[in-house]
């Protein structure tokens, strides 16, 4: 395949781009003529792309490309080949993972363009905050993606393979995280790209382009939706036929937990032929996009990731952190996962997640690395995926989970994890023996017996200050840090976590570095040979552990922004301590082999007082409107009414007023100066016999507050109707309602006491309890929508038990409510009489 790549430097100041300006050709076909292969379509596509180019760089890199004919394709070949002479390279550095040049790739029969993948995005974003059920998303966003890819099905009419589309409007409900979320006319377009002949077998890439309310939504999710537009255009353009086919999914109901994909995934006639996908998402803006999960159980996936993808990152590490429900978030993944039953790989940006969410998520804040990186690897994972053998069964291929990760973006290391258990078993082992060995030798029995006995601790103490030799002090270091390494190692593998890789690395490398150094070390002591070997040979594991450590504070430092439950200060401080831990680890031994710390241990004990003063003095404040890099706290604040009816459906009370939470630990403390209002004395109390405490939602009560106000009107309010009432041959009574209301609603259930519910319209059918009395439903719909009609059934309070005995009270109900769930009471009421005659 013919490659002609741009490339210029991520931060460098714009002065100096000019000179870096890189334009290689790589890779000629067999008969060295690109131009073969250059369609006149092509060549205007280059045209633009340069035009493009120009505007960014102004004139001195059009002084540099006018030198180039491109009347036709063979002058487009001597021009490029002219300018790579003339310019050498310096492409090896656009191949580090952590500092990666942006690029135009041009494929010989296919084109990625960055210019079409920006203006797409700024197309998007420009009609603002598209919530599901505006107008914004379900028009404007679905006419301007209809558009583009009805242009795209024309232009490529001719070609080996064809473009169909399809606009779906699911309905439909399921249960979700303890509750239920039910939707109605959802937007879904689908394109299905596959060879003339037709296709059996579908791989499915997915985005959505709905966004929460009050923002623009550039990384979440548009930049993907823009990124797969390009794709499709070129793998649409392609001179070859696909082998299998292609469903491009732009889903708008996302970020209401997850409807569409739901929607498609479940009843969408081209879902039964989908045998894997790919899901794009952001937990941040920009950045590299991380892939935090595959499978489950499908290895072929991350091999092809690993043989397509032209920047790496990948990390099972990450994957098994998303997976513990520490981080508060999903993706359409688990809907096809759990619904679809159909592996796949899921992929998101991760850097700067202070903006995530927020108003600050413009087109502007992505680099343009950033959305180059993501085009080049989906579209050459795509295509890698389409032509495999593996798509047509994957089930063939179900063989267990993968370890994976990758080394500086530069390579994947994939491996299987029965495989990954067996090396970390055998390095344990090794670790074991060579302990075993150094431990019983006759020199070493004194520190031994102060190894594994803590009451000769102070023994221990007392030998070190009495003139042991300081070499002897520090291998007693590297053997203490290699057996606790190794005890992390037989941990986490015994618990079948494929994260146990890292301390696999942190024992393998530093035992093997020992080993090969032991004879340097016998004869010369702590030469600098020994220290530089030494550190080199440490090099590779820690270098890794160090970009896994800027992965989870990248992660969690902004995810610990929106956690009102527990004080982030406490969080990083124990990431912080067990990575310094870490990364001191094997380098303690250094201490005593150093002739002098003094310098050291003042410098290290300098900074430390320095950073504790500026702590205690309150020198840093959390948030920042700084328009280079703002970090907001977030809010969430509505203007609400409540209206509270009785049995009789007449209203027993109302009130209106803002109701206030804050998203993180810091409660109010920081806005109560500012706006005095805000303050404890308008803090709510939890009305226990009130779905969710007498509030929309209720979090803590430490992170709640309600100013009165007047009274709200909305533009739809909503209308509740009670059509029927009826008392089944089963004994349950159905109630039947209808309800007409804005796009977005709750319902919350909650049976008087002694009453259950038997069943409703939702889901399968079966309710399902979200609190310890509560059910709760989640609503969205889309324009059009006809009223929402659902049905539930009540199983009646019984009073009177078995033989006319009252079986329920009050207060035994309650009590019946605290038991845990292993426990079985059995429960009735009784009296008791004693008489005397």
């Amino acid at each position: 395949m013919s490659i002609a790549r741009v490339s210029w430097p991520k931060q460098v100041s714009s002065s100096y781009w000019c000179p870096l300006i890189v334009v290689s050709l790589q890779q000629f076909d067999h008969e060295g003529l690109i131009h073969a292969a250059l369609s006149e379509q092509l060549m205007l596509r280059c045209v633009s792309y340069l035009n493009s180019v120009k505007h960014l760089f102004g004139q001195h890199f059009l002084r540099l490309v006018t030198q180039i004919n491109l009347s036709s394709a063979a002058e487009v070949t001597l021009g490029l080949a002219e300018v790579h002479a003339q310019l050498v390279t310096c492409q090896a550095m656009e191949e580090l993972g952590l500092f990666q040049l942006p690029g135009i790739v041009i494929f010989a029969d296919s084109l990625y363009a960055l210019s079409g993948t920006r203006k797409h995005l700024e197309r998007i974003t420009s009609v603002g905050p598209r919530p599901v059920g505006s107008r914004e998303n379900e028009v404007l966003t679905v006419n301007f993606l209809l558009e583009q890819i009805e242009h795209i099905k024309t232009i490529s009419a001719s070609g080996p393979n064809s473009v169909t589309v399809d606009v779906q409007r699911p309905t439909g409900s399921y249960k979700f995280l303890g509750g239920i979320t039910s939707y109605c006319k959802v937007s879904n377009i689908a394109v299905r790209l596959e060879p003339k002949a037709g296709a059996q077998h579908l791989m499915l890439a997915n985005c959505h382009f709905d966004t929460v309310a009050n923002s623009p939504g550039a990384s979440d999710d548009a930049v993907s939706c823009a990124v797969m537009l390009e794709v499709l255009h070129s793998l649409a353009n392609l001179s070859t036929p696909l082998r299998h086919g292609v469903v491009f999914l732009f889903n708008g109901a996302e970020e209401t937990m997850q409807q569409a994909s739901h929607g498609f995934i479940t009843q969408h006639p081209w879902a039964k032929q989908v045998r894997a996908f790919i899901n794009l998402e952001a937990v941040g803006v920009g950045g590299k996009e991380l892939v935090f999960q595959t499978g489950p159980e499908n290895p072929w996936l991350i091999q092809a990731y690993k043989h397509a993808a032209k920047h790496p990152f990948a990390s099972v590490v990450g994957q098994e952190i998303f997976q513990s429900r520490w981080i508060p978030s999903d993706t359409d993944f688990r809907i096809y996962r759990d619904f679809g039953n159909i592996p796949g790989i899921d992929l998101a940006f991760i850097e700067n997640g202070f903006i995530y969410h927020t108003k600050y998520d413009t087109p502007d804040r992505i680099l343009t690395d950033s959305i180059q990186r993501a085009g080049d690897n989906i579209l050459a994972v795509l295509k890698h995926l389409v032509m495999s053998e593996e798509l047509a069964d994957s089930s063939e291929y179900a063989h267990g989970n993968m370890v994976f990760f990758d080394l500086l973006g530069m390579v994947v290391v994939a491996y299987p994890a029965h495989v990954g258990t067996i090396i970390n078993y055998m390095t344990a082992i090794a670790t074991f023996i060579y302990l075993f060995k150094k431990c019983f030798h006759p020199s070493n029995m004194g520190f031994f017996h102060a190894l594994v006995d803590p009451s000769h601790s102070v023994c221990l103490s007392v030998f070190l200050l009495q003139g042991v030799r300081r070499l002897e002090v520090g291998e007693l270091y590297f053997d203490v840090s290699l057996l606790l390494w190794c005890g992390a190692l037989v941990y986490l593998t015994a618990h079948s976590l494929c994260s146990a890789y890292v301390p696999m690395l942190m024992v393998a490398f530093p035992l093997a570095t020992k080993l090969l150094l032991a004879r340097e070390f016998k004869l010369r002591g702590a030469s600098v040979k020994y220290s530089v070997l030494y550190q080199l040979g440490l090099a590779l594991p820690y270098v890794h552990f160090m970009s896994l450590i800027w992965l989870v504070f990248e992660i969690f430092t902004p995810t610990l922004g929106r956690i009102n439950t527990c004080p982030p200060d406490v969080v990083l401080a124990t990431i912080v301590t067990f990575t310094t831990f870490f990364f001191s680890s094997f380098f303690l031994h250094f201490i005593y082999l150093a002739r002098s710390t003094k310098w050291l241990l003042a410098g290290l004990g300098t900074v430390f007082t320095v950073f504790l003063l500026l702590v205690s003095c309150g020198m840093f404040f959390p948030y920042t409107a700084d328009p280079s890099g703002p970090r907001p706290k977030r809010i969430s604040i509505q203007h609400t009414t409540r209206i509270f009816h009785g049995l009789d459906g007449q209203v027993e009370s109302r009130d209106s007023g803002l109701w206030i939470n804050s998203c993180d630990y810091t409660g109010m403390q920081h806005i109560t100066p500012i706006i005095p209002e805000i303050n404890d004395t308008i803090k709510t109390n939890c009305q226990e016999d009130r779905h969710f405490c007498g509030y929309p939602w209720f979090g803590s009560d430490k992170n709640n507050w309600y100013l009165p106000a007047p009274e709200v009107f909305p533009k739809s309010p909503m209308e509740f109707q009670l059509l029927s009432k009826e008392e089944t041959k089963w004994g349950t009574v159905r109630l039947t309602f209808e309800v007409k209301g804005p796009s977005h609603m709750s319902l919350y259930l909650m049976p008087h006491r002694g009453a259950s519910l038997s069943s409703w319209w939702f889901g399968d059918g079966t309710p399902q309890l979200y609190l310890a009395r509560e059910y709760f439903i989640f609503y969205t719909h889309g324009l059009d929508a006809p009223a929402w009609n659902f049905w539930f059934e009540i199983q009646p309070p019984s009073e009177e038990g078995p033989e006319g005995m009252i079986s329920r009270t009050v207060q035994l109900d309650d009590m019946l409510q605290r038991f845990p769930k292993w426990a079985f009471p059995s429960s009735w009421v009784s009296t008791y009489h004693m008489y005397r005659y």
